[in-house]
């Protein structure tokens, strides 16, 4: 199994700013929409009870969180007992597979961070007044406020003492502001932080679908149809005494949210169905009559009903699921179109990572164009290429791109496989 970094996002406050209660509400929505939602609970003071009908933890599993961390100085709920405050980079880090981990406290976590001021906490007006000031008089984000109060303007001739909110302010790493107060609403639009009221759930949960849950990953098997070389299906050759599809999906299951298998021959395949029952396999034909690598890169990404596409061949013996998760990542991180691997050789179209709503058009108006080549989509979008040191960064043993194409190919990876 292949553990996929699961992204993060933290709400922080003071006390009393009611974020239990919008977390709660907020597990709720995403987990209503498909989200697998993970959870952080942060305390500054020692000590817990955990899962006691009442308690944030309980809260935050009883709002659908499949599963929860708490943690507090010297003491984290796995149970394990720990010397001093638990980072939270550490707990995120250990909770993979989510599409999003949603963290209560940790101001300092490094995360993109939603600040919550609620108008009837004074703490919070307190921090709302600092900040709209520093909005009023031009200062950045993570500026020493403490500083604010010791200076006179037109606007606030008065000193005002902000020590005791100076390290609970909104910073650079905020993303997103959740509040009630007209002044803190006109700061964040003055510092181009998106808004939304105490009861906007709907709204945030929008917002972190668009900019924070993990994109689903459709992984693509193309199988095609029967092989010249082979005399036969590639997928149905035999490989260590079962059919070679067997091989591929088990390698990329682990990192698919939707497995698809492109095939001209649907009928001999069907026993993935029920070989895999678990699995979430569909079998999908040809979308158009042209032959080519470019045509059955358009089927599967047209056929792809989530928004990032892995494409691999069905006779790629060592495909690889982390190869797949670290495209994945870096096709978020990057904002391109398309992640593919480069080496000496050129790109790998195939065992790349594909955007859809920004290549489909692209592949469609090549194959419209009579274009076969696969390299043509490689041509026409933005790509983040992956080079080979990242390649076996993520997949030390390599071999990802390597084809079957003869019997013989197939006889020695077998040996290989058999003797491993």
């Amino acid at each position: 199994m292949v553990e996929v970094k699961s992204p993060a996002v933290a709400f922080v406050g003071r006390h009393n700013s009611g974020k239990t209660t919008l977390i709660v509400k907020l597990i709720e929505e995403l987990v209503a929409r498909g989200v697998d939602v993970g959870s952080v609970k942060h305390h500054s003071h020692e000590g817990f009870e955990i899962d006691i009908p009442g308690k944030d933890s309980y809260r935050h599993r009883h709002a659908g969180a499949s599963e929860t961390v708490i943690a507090a100085p010297g003491q984290m709920a796995r149970i394990k007992t720990v010397e001093g405050d638990v980072e939270c980079a550490e707990i995120v880090s250990g909770m993979p597979g989510h599409d999003i981990v949603i963290v209560e406290g940790y101001r300092k976590s490094g995360l993109p961070t939603i600040e919550i001021m609620r108008e009837g906490n004074p703490a919070d007006m307190k921090a709302a007044s600092a900040f709209a000031r520093g909005a009023r008089e031009g200062w950045p984000l993570d500026s020493d406020f403490t500083q604010i109060g010791r200076r006179a303007s037109d606007d606030a001739p008065q000193q005002i003492d902000y020590l005791d909110v100076s390290e609970k302010l909104p910073g650079a790493a905020t993303v997103a502001v959740v509040t009630d107060i007209p002044c803190a609403i006109e700061a964040a639009r003055a510092y181009g932080i998106p808004s939304f009221g105490l009861d906007a759930v709907s709204e945030l949960a929008d917002f972190l679908e668009e900019r924070h849950v993990r994109p689903k990953v459709t992984v693509v098997i193309q199988a095609g149809g029967e092989s010249r070389r082979m005399g036969r299906s590639k997928a149905t050759v035999p490989f260590g005494g079962r059919p070679l599809i067997c091989r591929l999906v088990e390698r990329v299951s682990s990192v698919a949210d939707e497995l698809v298998v492109t095939t001209n021959e649907p009928d001999n395949l069907a026993f993935l169905l029920e070989e895999y029952p678990k699995l979430p396999i569909r079998l999908e034909c040809d979308v158009c009559d042209a032959r080519g690598a470019l045509p059955g890169l358009y089927t599967a990404i047209e056929v792809a009903s989530h928004p990032y596409v892995a494409v691999v061949a069905c006779d790629m013996i060592f495909a690889s699921p982390r190869l797949i998760a670290a495209e994945a990542e870096a096709l978020t991180e990057s904002g391109a179109d398309a992640v593919v691997p480069v080496n000496k050789h050129g790109y790998e179209p195939f065992h790349a990572l594909y955007r859809k709503t920004a290549c489909l058009p692209v592949v469609k108006a090549g194959v419209e164009a009579g274009e076969r080549a696969a390299q043509y989509v490689v041509r026409h979008v933005s790509v983040r290429e992956f080079p080979q040191s990242e390649v076996l960064a993520a997949e030390p043993m390599g071999g990802c791109f390597v084809n079957a194409n003869t019997p013989e190919e197939l006889a020695s990876f077998e040996r290989w496989y058999l003797n491993a």
